[in-house]
This record gives C-alpha cells, structure tokens and sequence, in this order.
C-alpha cells in the first residue's frame, strides 16, 4: 500500500482489513470468537476485516490483545527501504473518549521488538489505556506541552525533554496538561 492508497493522516484501512484477517486466522479464530476475546460486536470486526469500517485506537489496541500480536502489526505495511514520514502524515487513530491521537512512525520489522508513535493530545480528556500483552513496555519523551503520563495510579508529570517509562501490561494514562500536548511513544516488546 502506498500513501495515496489511504487518505493523508487516516488509518491505513485496506492494510488493517488485511492484517486483521490474516491475523484472526493464523490464531485460528472465528470472526465471533476474535470479536468476543476483543471485547467488540462481531459486526464491527466484519465491517474492519473489509474495509468499510473506521476503527478507534481502543478497538485496535483490544483487537491486538485478543490475537496476541503487537498493534503496528495490525496497521502498517512492510515500509520501504528509505521511508520519510512528514509531520501530519502517517497512518492515525483516533482516542474514542478523548482529545489524544497517535501516529504511527515506525513498526516493529520482524524479529525486533518496539514501535514509534507520536501523540498529540489536548487538555481536558485523558487517553487511559487498558493493559497491552504481558511485556510491554512504554517510553515516553515530551515534545511540547505538559502531560501526566504513567500508571493510571501514579502517573509523572513530563515537561518538555522529560523521559518516563512504565509497564504497558497495567492501566496507564496520558494526560495533556497544557494545548497542543506532544510526545514521541516507544512501545517495546519483550
């Protein structure tokens, strides 16, 4: 898929509607089954694995828990040997219950173990996370903006340069403090 296969800054629908069958069937998972373990209606998981759905980063990351691969497996393509990513472009998802979206910068190639996003997030709706795989680790650097970003019961305030990291295997946060909130997400796999 090339970048003129999707809109500029969308999801990359025709990889994910790909990956997600392909992944749903290496686990040998029904359509009901897989959307059960996610925690999804079955029809929102048929209208994704053909492409006519829009999913949220929550339906996503429950879908990658669910048939044990890591998130950027399931929305992008193999990059090309050289791959520049303009700021605004990449693929996107959405927070369904607040102001946070994520860029997908880099995916994990096989036999490694990390992706690399950017978030930009606004004040006044925190981005809580679920437990990804057992393993996951986050590594956190604030751009611009202030943010509460950790375990959702002790999370740290970053400032411009700041660096957390925590378990990505418990509830954590982001909370943008300040407009315009943005920060560069390492997810790291064991």
């Amino acid at each position: 898929m090339t970048t003129e296969d999707r809109p500029r800054g969308g999801p990359p629908i025709a990889a994910i509607a790909a990956s997600l069958q392909h992944q749903r069937r290496r686990a040998g998972l029904s359509l009901a089954e897989a959307a059960r373990r996610a925690g999804i209606a079955k029809s929102t998981l048929s209208q994704l694995e053909s492409g006519t759905g829009n999913p949220s980063v929550e339906t996503l990351w429950a879908l990658s828990v669910a048939l044990d691969v890591p998130f950027a497996q399931l929305v992008d393509p193999p990059p090309p040997r050289v791959q520049v990513i303009r700021a605004g472009e990449g693929p996107t998802f959405a927070a369904e219950h607040s102001s946070y979206v994520a860029t997908l910068l880099a995916s994990c190639p096989p036999h490694a173990r990390r992706d690399i996003y950017v978030v930009s997030a606004q004040t006044g709706s925190d981005r809580e996370s679920e437990p990804h795989m057992p393993g996951v680790v986050e590594h956190v650097v604030l751009s611009t903006g202030r943010a509460m970003v950790g375990i959702t019961d002790d999370p740290v305030e970053l400032h411009p340069g700041d660096y957390v990291s925590y378990p990505g295997d418990v509830p954590h946060v982001f909370r943008a403090l300040e407009p315009g909130t943005v920060a560069v997400l390492l997810s790291e796999h064991s």
